[in-house]
């Protein structure tokens, strides 16, 4: 019998990634099992797993299971460009910074960086690296990449996010979307997953179920089959291919069957809210000295600025992110198991070590 080695009722706000498996896709899991099913994709699990991404991407979407994250941004980017290709993203993109140069030793990719205050592109932005085609000097700018829900909390609207697709395409680029918390963006704008990807112009996505109650797994999902190439063998050669996919695939389904996936994402979001309504109104009772926000609460993260001392013993409590220390910049996330009951005592908290700072 395993021991149980940690405490069940710890709650955390560094990451969504530290929740643990929806009780919906721990049963899914078990359902997949027993009995043999073909390896590496040739089960019944992954081919009806095309079905329900089809239903949700539209007819031509085809979905690749991968291990992580950073397998699918890296795997899915180098399906898209050729040896000489480079991405256009933020500077606060995942690929550019939380991937340990992943994209460049791994997949050989160039990213050319624009600095973003809310982790947004533009056409005006991306237009400060898209240019010297034809200039064998310079790495050919061949793919747009952004993030849905961006690193810094904030969601593209379905109109930004067709602007950039629109942009990218004039200029013979492709549209990349690193989609670990596209789940979040799609519940707090209140669209289906199509309306900011497919139906917006995206060629190729990193759809993310690990934050939001997956074991393990990710999709790179191909949305126009002519803009990318060669992933059945990339995902081998990059050590993203699972011998039991099944396992894998059978997640996916449940995620995207009966509005689990809206369900999870949407509870983690409403929770953001509460914690962002709670503190603001600490702010403007006064029991929240030095407490700032510095982004918008678009989905399920808070960024805000904290007194160093207070942050420092808020530490000793409760496990979260310092995003900036020059600034006392920091993040808080939820999940989709974060209660009512979590936010009010991070809260209270909070309020504790801020007042006590004074």
């Amino acid at each position: 019998m395993t021991s149980v080695l940690h405490d069940p009722r710890f709650r955390a706000f560094a990451s969504d990634n530290y929740a643990g498996i929806h009780p919906e896709i721990l049963e899914a899991i078990g359902a997949a099992n027993g009995g043999h099913q073909i390896a590496y994709g040739e089960d019944a699990y992954t081919e009806r797993l095309q079905a329900v991404i089809r239903e949700h991407f539209g007819e031509r979407a085809e979905a690749f299971p991968v291990f992580n994250g950073t397998g699918a941004n890296v795997t899915g980017l180098q399906s898209m460009l050729p040896r000489w290709g480079a991405v256009v993203a933020a500077s606060t993109a995942h690929i550019n910074t939380d991937e340990n140069g992943a994209p460049e030793r791994i997949g050989g990719i160039k990213i050319l960086t624009v600095d973003s205050p809310d982790g947004k592109l533009t056409p005006e932005l991306v237009d400060r690296q898209a240019w010297g085609w034809g200039d064998e000097h310079r790495a050919q700018p061949l793919v747009v990449s952004i993030t849905q829900s961006t690193e810094v909390g904030t969601v593209y609207s379905p109109d930004e996010i067709r602007a950039l697709a629109d942009h990218a395409h004039a200029h013979g680029m492709r549209l990349h979307m690193d989609g670990s918390r596209l789940s979040n963006a799609a519940a707090a704008l209140g669209v289906p997953l199509r309306a900011i990807t497919t139906d917006a112009g995206v060629d190729v996505l990193s759809y993310g179920g690990t934050k939001n109650g997956l074991l393990l797994g990710e999709l790179i999902v191909v949305l126009d089959p002519a803009a990318s190439d060669g992933l059945v063998y990339l995902r081998k050669m990059n050590m993203q291919l699972a011998s039991k996919m099944r396992f894998l695939s059978a997640q996916f389904i449940e995620l995207l069957s009966n509005d689990l996936w809206q369900r999870s994402a949407a509870h983690a979001n409403t929770m953001a809210a509460r914690l962002r309504a709670g503190l603001e109104a600490s702010i403007a009772d006064g029991s929240a000295p030095g407490l700032a926000f510095t982004q918008s609460t678009d989905a399920n993260a808070v960024f805000a600025t904290v007194p160093a001392a207070a942050a420092a013993r808020l530490h000793e409590a409760f496990r979260f992110y310092d995003w900036d220390i020059s600034t006392g910049e920091v993040r808080w996330m939820c999940s989709w198991d974060t209660t009512e009951d979590d936010v009010d005592a991070f809260i209270d908290g909070i309020r504790a070590e801020l007042a006590s700072s004074v």
